[in-house]
């Protein structure tokens, strides 16, 4: 488990990834999405389906990677000083989770903000703090708050605020089945609890 939360991370580094999949996890998981599609009817025999367990197994690992991220870590290795204290947005940075309680696909876009003090983080982490929890089994709430605490906890701030709007297929493949819809949460700490002009600015500025 060691060796795989290294080679997670050493890939998640580099510009251009490459599958660093831990042998013996790939296999475990291959035998299971075999299991499964053999109680489903299947016959992971036929020809379209002979590399599927492996192919499954491995897209499982890539989807629930954050498990062995540190977004603490990835934020350490950029975080510089700043004499400035105005808002600070990154805004419509792409993800991809898994619901928790059907493993089926949710997306969409976060946005955050921050008003610095003293400290500033390089911007390309951000994102890379949004995909360390998407990139596990999430409920939208949850993710938000973590992406909000972890930021927060890893620079001074005056304030942290975050927003994702998401689209989640275990409403619109299943269940109610509403294609339309999309779901919103807000996080925030600091002065963006206390103020709510500030917010109202972030709302404006992010688009919301």
């Amino acid at each position: 488990q060691n060796v795989y939360k290294r080679q997670v991370q050493l890939s998640y580094d580099k510009v251009s990834r490459k599958e660093s999949h831990d042998p013996a996890l790939v296999f475990e998981l291959a035998s299971h999405y075999e299991a499964i599609l053999r109680l489903i009817g299947e016959d992971p025999q036929r020809e379209g389906l002979l590399k599927t367990p492996v192919r499954a197994a491995k897209a499982m690992l890539d989807l629930t990677a954050g498990y062995h991220l540190d977004a603490n870590e990835l934020m350490q290795k950029a975080i510089f000083s700043h004499t400035g204290s105005s808002m600070v947005i990154v805004r419509d940075i792409e993800f991809y989770s898994l619901c928790e309680h059907h493993i089926l696909p949710f997306f969409g876009r976060v946005t955050v903000g921050y008003i610095p003090d003293g400290k500033i983080v390089g911007l390309s982490k951000l994102p890379r703090v949004v995909d360390a929890f998407a990139r596990r089994l999430q409920v939208q709430e949850n993710l938000t708050a973590q992406i909000c605490s972890a930021v927060a906890a890893a620079i001074p701030t005056k304030g942290v605020i975050v927003a994702c709007t998401a689209e989640h297929l275990c409403m619109k493949m299943r269940g109610v089945e509403k294609q339309q819809s999309e779901t919103t949460t807000i996080e925030y700490t600091g002065t963006f609890a206390t103020d709510p002009a500030l917010r109202a600015e972030f709302r404006s500025l992010a688009g919301l």
